[in-house]
């Protein structure tokens, strides 16, 4: 069985990061295991949440690892809440990447043309210099547009994609697969760059008239699920485009719905169908 380590927050109560990763990438099949940096009583969405840093215990962590032999055929980091946490897994990198390995990162730090609560632009610098030691590195354009040092633009055309992905390559990360991509007002999905082949693939879906928190985390998990299971980098992100629109649709049909996350396990079957079997 494969190994994913993720690294990323866990709340204790809505669906995000960890409590999103580690269900979906077990559902693939896969061995899910995590390295908290941060404990939250719920995610930010909420009106009030406790949060306790955990950026000390990731270095013990990370020393016991290697000192059991313990290896990853993947290591997939999302929200990093600091620069030294970013420094950390810098150094997680390097100690933990192997020739046969994948690094995926998620730079979960902005959307819409804004970033989070309490990153800079200075922050955005420091995530790209992660993000270049990615075998894949999957933002949204806002993301991306912070991690070039370039201005967010709402209208776009295909070749601005396809630039937006080759700058992000030349940066050093093997793919780049941008989300939340969409050409026409009804559609929307992903866009990606291969720089090793040379090679695009892109897909779209329905676009629904709502947004969830969380669906990025969604995204990137059961894309590194999917690749761990011998699924292509395209069929991938392609189930994953599916399954992120799959349970949107739970939810937005579900009238008893909560504010804070996406019902992303009752699409669980849906996902684990598109899985291949184990020989």
């Amino acid at each position: 069985m494969k190994r994913i380590i993720t690294i990323q927050d866990i709340s204790c109560v809505g669906r995000c990061s960890l409590t999103v990763a580690s269900p979906i990438i077990s559902a693939a099949g896969v061995e899910a295991c995590i390295l908290p940096t941060a404990v939250l009583s719920t995610h930010t969405a909420f009106p009030k949440f406790t949060f306790h840093d955990l950026t000390d215990e990731i270095t013990p962590i990370s020393d016991t690892f290697r000192e059991l032999s313990i290896d990853f055929d993947a290591i997939y980091t999302g929200y990093l809440g600091s620069f030294r946490q970013i420094e950390l897994m810098e150094k997680f990198f390097e100690e933990f990447k192997t020739e046969s390995n994948i690094i995926l990162v998620d730079p979960a730090m902005a959307d819409n043309g804004k970033l989070y609560k309490g990153f800079t632009e200075e922050f955005a610098k420091k995530m790209a210099t992660l993000a270049s030691r990615a075998d894949i590195v999957i933002p949204n354009l806002t993301e991306a547009a912070f991690m070039l040092g370039e201005e967010y633009r709402e209208e776009y055309d295909e070749e601005y994609v396809r630039v937006t992905l080759k700058k992000l390559t030349d940066m050093g990360a093997k793919v780049a697969a941008l989300t939340g991509i969409s050409f026409e007002s009804d559609k929307i999905g992903f866009y990606a760059y291969d720089s090793v082949t040379d090679t695009y693939c892109s897909y779209f879906n329905e676009r629904l008239p709502v947004t969830y928190h969380g669906t990025g985390d969604i995204f990137a998990s059961a894309t590194l699920g999917g690749l761990m299971r011998g699924l292509s980098l395209e069929d991938s992100l392609t189930l994953a485009t599916d399954f992120t629109l799959e349970s949107m649709r739970y939810t937005m049909n579900d009238e008893c719905r909560r504010f804070y996350g996406v019902n992303f396990e009752e699409a669980l079957p849906f996902y684990i169908s598109r899985i291949p079997k184990l020989l």
